[in-house]
């Protein structure tokens, strides 16, 4: 790596909501630039107003505060190269594009849209499917390269319509070494002359792009491999101008859980899961879940991202930020396509569900509950349940029975459990719980022990009963821990009511 300092940008458009790819190529710039003591700089590139959707840019900057991918630099958090929004740029790209014009190695360009529609489909019915604007072309075309010079110094004055496009050279080999997938040659008989300002007065990605990356001082440009295919016209552009080129890294697709094609926008909800960081609701009021609203922690999300197209080399799988900063490396990341898998997504969420204190996670409990409940209570709940969770809100579903008594009781158990004699015995064993003086888990577990000695019974006799009764399930965390933590008004009440409603469904079946 070169002494120049490490400044890295990560730069959406303002066209809809951020795509995990998106954030994974955020995430990665971040890495790199912590890594090596740099910069991470966000720069909206809106360059094409006719896309723009209203939202996007908020949108993008809720998403990546959930991540915990801070800029150093960018719109609302400022910076010396700023502004950092390109059309708020508009008016520095104009006298680039004419720079390289005067120089010759761009020129001003008049076809209509429809005169460039006309000569595609002349050259279909030719045989020529792949009509490009290029050195070949450009010479029966109405541009400053055929026109003579005062009619098109005429037609500027008259406010006629034109672009600037690039003279691409004829038949060059553009060679350049790419981080992630080595060097790259391309020869300019395969690319054509590109547009670099519009005429509506915008600049195009191209020119912005390359504009933006010098006057910014972007050591390295770390973007995904759909970019691939403009970086030789980058590339060229940065020797017209006679700068110095970035590092180039041009990170793998992120595909489908089939690997069958890249994954897009549309495959989240039709497939099972999110694609988006957070929810995205469009205009129409169509709606897109995200990660957050469906219960992902955001160090859940950001690991499983990581490692989507990089591997630290060891076996270690669990990274929070600061040690992926850490082990990040940009020869590390892979050139194939990285496939999308749901359920190790939801491994990591368990694996951080798990190892997140109780205190924090009885906090974010609360905020799903319709009713203030004890700090101290939800804590022993969550600790009990967040070995059998994915999300918070899984605890909420089979741990209800311990904000509500149980209105149903599980049929596979009550069918294979609840025998003839079931109820004498239950309601033995109530009187045995009802005279449990020092009423914690331990005790409870003690006397229930010593229940099934006296009476000569089998653990299967009794304990899948006890934990009908108390929370109409088949399954669960320990009975003794979650009588104690229920108290013993409650359970006794619980039992006397399940014992009757119980023996009742058993009569009438």
């Amino acid at each position: 790596m070169s002494d120049k300092a490490v400044r890295v940008r990560f730069a959406p458009s303002p066209t809809g909501p951020l795509h995990m790819g998106g954030v994974r190529t955020a995430l990665y710039n971040y890495l790199f630039a912590k890594k090596n003591n740099g910069t991470f700089i966000l720069r909206l590139e809106d360059t094409d107003q006719t896309r723009f959707v209203p939202g996007a840019f908020e949108y993008i900057m809720d998403a990546l505060a959930w991540c915990g991918i801070s800029p150093d630099e960018g719109p609302g958090v400022g910076g010396d190269f700023g502004p950092y929004i390109q059309s708020e740029r508009k008016a520095m790209y104009l006298p680039y594009a004419e720079q390289l014009v005067a120089e010759g190695k761009a020129y001003y360009a008049f076809d209509t849209s429809e005169s460039l529609t006309e000569m595609r489909e002349r050259a279909k019915t030719m045989k020529m499917p792949n009509w490009q604007y290029n050195a070949v072309t450009r010479n029966s075309m109405q541009n400053s390269l055929t026109l003579p010079a005062d009619e098109v110094e005429k037609r500027i004055a008259n406010g006629d319509p034109y672009v600037i496009r690039f003279k691409m050279p004829r038949n060059v080999d553009v060679r350049f070494e790419d981080i992630v997938r080595g060097w790259v040659v391309v020869n300019t008989n395969n690319l054509d002359d590109k547009v670099l300002f519009k005429s509506d007065g915008m600049p195009t990605y191209h020119l912005a792009n390359i504009v933006d990356d010098h006057t910014m001082e972007i050591s390295h440009v770390i973007r995904g491999e759909e970019w691939l295919p403009s970086a030789p016209l980058h590339v060229l552009l940065y020797e017209a101008f006679g700068w110095d080129a970035p590092q180039f890294a041009h990170l793998p697709l992120l595909l489908r859980p089939d690997g069958n094609g890249k994954l897009s926008k549309r495959d989240g909800d039709r497939l099972g899961f999110p694609v988006f960081p957070t929810n995205w609701t469009t205009a129409e009021g169509e709606l897109y879940s995200g990660y957050r609203e469906q219960g992902y922690l955001p160090e859940a999300f950001i690991n499983m991202l990581a490692f989507l197209g990089w591997n630290p080399g060891t076996p270690q799988e669990l990274f929070k930020l600061d040690e992926l900063v850490e082990a990040f490396t940009l020869e590390r990341v892979g050139k194939a396509g990285a496939k999308f898998d749901a359920d190790k997504t939801k491994w990591y969420q368990q694996q951080y569900l798990r190892a997140t204190d109780k205190a924090v996670l009885a906090k974010e409990l609360q905020t799903l509950l319709d009713k203030e409940y004890d700090a101290s209570f939800l804590e022993e709940i969550v600790e009990m349940m967040k070995e059998r969770a994915t999300f918070l809100k899984d605890m909420l579903v089979e741990g209800d029975y311990f904000f509500n008594a149980p209105t149903s009781y599980d049929e596979k158990t009550v069918r294979k459990k609840w025998k003839e004699h079931t109820t004498p015995i239950m309601e033995e064993w109530l009187e045995r719980f009802k005279n449990i003086s020092d009423f914690n888990a331990e005790n409870i577990e003690k006397e229930f022990k010593a229940f099934l000695a006296e009476k000569e019974l089998g653990i299967g006799a009794v304990l899948p009963n006890f934990r009908l009764v108390l929370t109409g399930k088949g399954m669960g965390p320990s009975m003794f821990e979650i009588a104690n933590l229920l108290g013993k008004e409650e359970c006794v009440a619980r039992m006397e009511a399940g014992i009757k409603n119980i023996a009742a469904l058993k009569a009438e079946a």
